[in-house]
């Protein structure tokens, strides 16, 4: 998993409430069994017409947006069902954050998981952001847990647990694999017969 610390990028708004996991990666693109390939289908029935022609009123196929790694959106994004692959796929479409007004906790634990950060800030702070012009950066400073929006600092809260492992680029093998030295040593107790 990819550390996160600080980082700066253009936003995305969506400012849709109860954008479920369904909807952010239908259940028939769930066939696969890596973790890549799934950005081509993020929000497929937003962002698709008939005949995979792309949407122009969807705002993912807009061009000022298609650089953008930051997404804005409203209340509950991410509720639904427990799939992984709804992470998944806004990473491999190129987001390395999500801010909303809440999420799904299933949701927002396989971002974590996955390196991608969920972010809670209230509606007032995200509608300004939304209100950017596609071109404007924002900053995140995960360390002090703040985004900063035109020199205006915005604090959210996040799990010590996970702000570590996201901070360190830890996921649960590497962290298994952090005793290693441990492992071995304990296999190496373990009688000829029981193997």
């Amino acid at each position: 998993m990819e550390a996160f610390t600080q980082f700066e990028g253009t936003t995305l708004p969506l400012m849709n409430d109860n954008i479920d996991t369904d909807q952010i990666l239908p259940k028939n693109y769930l066939k696969r069994v890596e973790k890549t390939g799934f950005g081509e289908f993020l929000f497929d029935d937003w962002r698709y017409l008939p005949q995979r022609k792309p949407n122009p009123a969807f705002i993912l196929n807009d061009p000022a947006y298609q650089t953008a790694q930051v997404l804005i959106t409203g209340d509950n994004f991410g509720s639904g069902s427990s799939r992984e692959h709804a992470a998944w796929a806004l990473l491999d479409y190129g987001f390395k954050a999500v801010i909303a007004g809440s999420f799904g906790d299933i949701f927002y634990m396989n971002a974590t998981k996955n390196g991608l950060l969920p972010i809670e800030l209230p509606l007032d702070v995200r509608q300004r952001i939304a209100s950017l012009p596609a071109s404007e950066k924002i900053s995140i400073d995960l360390p002090r847990q703040c985004v900063i929006v035109a020199r205006e600092e915005h604090f959210f809260a996040i799990d010590a647990t996970w702000k570590h492992k996201l901070i360190h680029g830890l996921d649960e093998i590497s962290i298994t694999l952090q005793e290693e030295a441990k492992i071995t040593a304990y296999e190496q107790t373990i009688p000829t017969y029981w193997q």
